[in-house]
C-alpha cells in the first residue's frame, strides 16, 4: 500500500476531522482513509447531488447553481 504525506493542512481543519473521527469511533488515520476512498468512488451524479443537498442548506438569498460551481472549478 502507498503511503501519503499531506503538508499546510490547517489546525482548525485538522481538529474538526479528529473530532469527527473520535464521534465515529475512529482514529483520524481512519477517518481520513474513509473520506479518501469514498471520494474515489463518487460518481459525477454523486457529487452533483452532494453539491445540490449543500445548497439547499444555504440562505435563498447567497444560492449559486451547483453545475456552473462544477463548471467554474473545472475551468479553472
Amino acid at each position: 500500500m502507498a503511503r501519503v504525506l499531506i503538508r499546510n493542512v490547517a489546525d482548525a481543519v485538522l481538529e474538526a476531522h479528529r473530532v469527527r473521527a473520535k464521534s465515529h469511533g475512529r482514529t483520524l488515520e481512519q477517518e481520513l482513509r474513509g473520506l479518501i476512498e469514498k471520494s474515489a468512488r463518487s460518481t459525477r451524479e454523486e457529487r452533483l447531488a452532494a453539491a445540490e443537498k449543500f445548497q439547499r442548506l444555504t440562505p435563498p438569498g447567497r444560492r449559486s447553481d451547483p453545475a456552473t460551481l462544477v463548471r467554474e472549478d473545472r475551468d479553472r
